[in-house]
């Protein structure tokens, strides 16, 4: 199956290379090169995922991501020329997927991109549907509701709290949580984890600042209740 992908990049060279190797790997890419003109793209168009540079000519990635999660959960990976690391934390918190300083290879984009899509892709058989008190988490939809209302999370977050409501009861730590995200690099010591559990927090917890779904064990990791009102 073609998968859609939006490239908003403004840097013309950049694009067509970017375009014509995705194209190549079976994608059809279409690109926009402000925020403006990729905002209009979203909202007319559905697509399969997002490459989103950070710095546009009319305004920068992280205002464009937020304005896409208020509507959508499709996958986005940003694209920056800054190597800092709060820039990357900073997109996860807003709802990035994956973060890929430049200039990269072409093909860690595609691997990376290949890798958000799998997370996204129901599977098939039997409908895997987890449910802890007013809590449910539905695999095959990839949709997490409290009291029967969906809850807007990422695809990366999704899966990751999958690992977690799968070994509910266990204290996984961020090295085994890592493991368990196979297709997607995050390394052991920055922040990027702790940011994601962050926005699953915000999404399912009645009081984030207390959680009592997914719990810090200090020096350990994090353990996903077992028990839930």
């Amino acid at each position: 199956m073609t998968s859609s992908l939006l490239l908003i990049e403004d840097d013309r060279e950049l694009a067509v290379m970017v375009a014509e190797y995705l194209g190549r790997a079976g994608f059809r890419v279409e690109r926009a090169e402000t925020a403006h003109e990729g905002l209009a793209r979203v909202q007319r168009e559905a697509f399969d995922a997002i490459v989103l540079d950070l710095m546009l000519p009319d305004g920068d990635g992280f205002d464009v991501c937020r304005t896409i999660r208020q509507t959508s959960a499709v996958p986005i990976l940003m694209l920056t020329a800054r190597g800092d690391a709060a820039d990357r934390i900073v997109g996860l918190e807003l709802g990035a997927d994956d973060y890929l300083p430049k200039p990269f290879e072409p093909r860690e984009l595609l691997a990376r991109l290949r890798a958000i899509l799998r997370r996204g892709r129901p599977g098939n058989g039997v409908r895997e549907v987890l449910r802890f008190g007013r809590l449910e988490v539905d695999r095959d939809a990839r949709l997490v509701r409290i009291d029967g209302e969906e809850r807007p999370i990422t695809s990366h977050q999704f899966e990751l709290l999958w690992v977690l409501a799968t070994q509910a009861g266990r204290v996984l730590s961020r090295d085994a949580l890592m493991d368990r995200l196979r297709g997607h690099e995050v390394e052991a010591y920055d922040r990027s984890l702790d940011v994601h559990i962050s926005r699953i927090r915000a999404a399912i917890e009645d009081d984030p600042r207390t959680p009592r779904r997914i719990l810090t064990v200090r020096g350990a990791g994090y353990v996903f209740a077992r028990e839930q009102a």
